[in-house]
């Protein structure tokens, strides 16, 4: 990349000192002149068919089919509802889903540039809609835009697509690493067959197992039946945002993923308005409303989450892991879902989740101490790539602007 240096990084160029600079190079034309878009198509739930063709709506990829209707590389534009203006990527084959628009025709410009220039726009005073906010292309055609020739296009696109490349890495890498955890718990506390002192997996070896009345299942012969608030313990420490320092994370729900302990978001509690409540790196955070999300995040660091969370600390450093996978499992979401109560927005009920039976195998056993070891390292790894990606994720949106508008041109 070829611009100056300053003491807080690339130095910025005024539009006036571009040119002789790539600016003049610079085509003046409209967005309904650089690409082509179209409305998605219908289909319901009902309509879907068994397949992997992704069905991209106006909030991303939002279910599977059998049957694709756009090619890839594909350009998504949210068009309607939260997901307004949206803009989303398909590198495979696509059924375009009708909350979206689609681009149709590139016009010879570059893919991946038109992505990153689109997602640089703002379409927030587009909006044609009433009830909910809409976006309609025929809004968006005639915004007059400024974009370089397709070779340029490459480039900008080449640097923001490399760092992207690597933040995509670090999320496959940190899935296997809770696909790992997850599955090593499995075979340890739910179908026991964890080594047992041969070496050899327990209860498939022939491992003693005893009938447990709680559990209503057989368990490893020293193993015992506890209910889960004996392993960890209910967080209320509440807190009020204004009287912490405003850089502390803030979680709440929107930013817990579903199905991943990973939490890879949080936003600052200077954002953050009613009491909180604060948690401490390892602590469990569990989304009370619609259990059935299945919202169930790890700390990584101290901070505040929203009080629609459940915040559980384990009770032992050795149980962390245990109990982390314990409050993830399917189960424990059903058991969450089940006792839930209200129609519109079910909460679960912390007074009957404590209850719930963990089979626990001594605090001194390898079984435990071994899974908590590699469960640290797991959540060691998976911690470096959140934050190396969140440091990646401000450099490109730093340097998207600045690409887009030609402060910042590539060699």
């Amino acid at each position: 990349m070829r611009c100056s240096r300053n003491r807080q990084g690339w130095k910025k160029r005024s539009r006036s000192s571009c040119r002789g600079y790539g600016m003049s190079e610079w085509e003046q034309t409209t967005v309904g002149r650089f690409i082509s878009l179209q409305r998605g198509y219908d289909l319901t739930e009902d309509e879907r068919e068994p397949g992997n063709v992704p069905v991209m709506g106006a909030a991303g990829q939002n279910g599977f089919h059998n049957r694709a209707l756009a090619p890839a590389p594909g350009i998504i534009m949210g068009r309607c509802g939260g997901s307004f203006g949206q803009i989303h990527f398909a590198n495979e084959d696509f059924w375009p889903h009708n909350t979206a628009m689609f681009v149709t025709d590139f016009k010879g410009n570059d893919p991946y540039f038109a992505y990153y220039f689109l997602k640089n726009l703002d379409f927030s005073k587009l909006n044609s809609g009433s009830a909910q906010p809409s976006l309609n292309r025929n809004y968006v055609y005639p915004i007059k835009i400024s974009v370089p020739l397709p070779a340029a296009q490459k480039k900008i696109a080449n640097v923001l697509s490399t760092l992207d490349a690597k933040i995509d890495c670090n999320n496959c890498i940190n899935a296997e690493l809770e696909a790992m955890a997850k599955t090593l718990y499995d075979y340890w506390f739910v179908q026991f067959d964890f080594p047992d002192a041969n070496g050899k997996p327990y209860k498939s070896s022939g491992g003693k197992m005893v009938y447990n009345a709680m559990l209503k299942r057989e368990i490893p012969i020293g193993w015992d039946a506890v209910q889960l608030d004996e392993i960890v313990d209910e967080v209320r420490d509440n807190v009020t945002p204004m009287d912490l320092d405003g850089n502390t994370p803030y979680i709440g729900l929107e930013h817990i993923a579903r199905k991943s302990i990973v939490l890879e978001n949080w936003a600052l509690a200077e954002k953050a308005t009613s009491n909180k409540t604060a948690f401490c790196a390892g602590d469990i955070l569990f989304g009370k409303i619609r259990p059935y999300f299945h919202k169930v995040g790890f700390a990584m660091m101290d901070g505040i989450a929203s009080t629609d969370a459940i915040v559980m600390r384990a009770r032992n450093a050795s149980l962390v892991g245990l109990a982390l996978q314990t409050v993830f499992s399917d189960r424990f979401v059903e058991a969450a879902t089940a006792s839930s109560t209200g129609s519109k927005m079910p909460r679960a009920d912390w007074s009957v989740l404590k209850q719930y039976g963990v089979a626990l195998p001594n605090y001194a056993t390898q079984t435990l101490l071994s899974y908590q070891q590699l469960f640290n390292l797991a959540i060691t790894k998976i911690e470096r790539h959140v934050r190396e990606n969140r440091e990646l994720t401000q450099l490109r949106d730093w340097l998207l602007p600045l690409l887009m508008n030609g402060q910042v041109t590539v060699a």
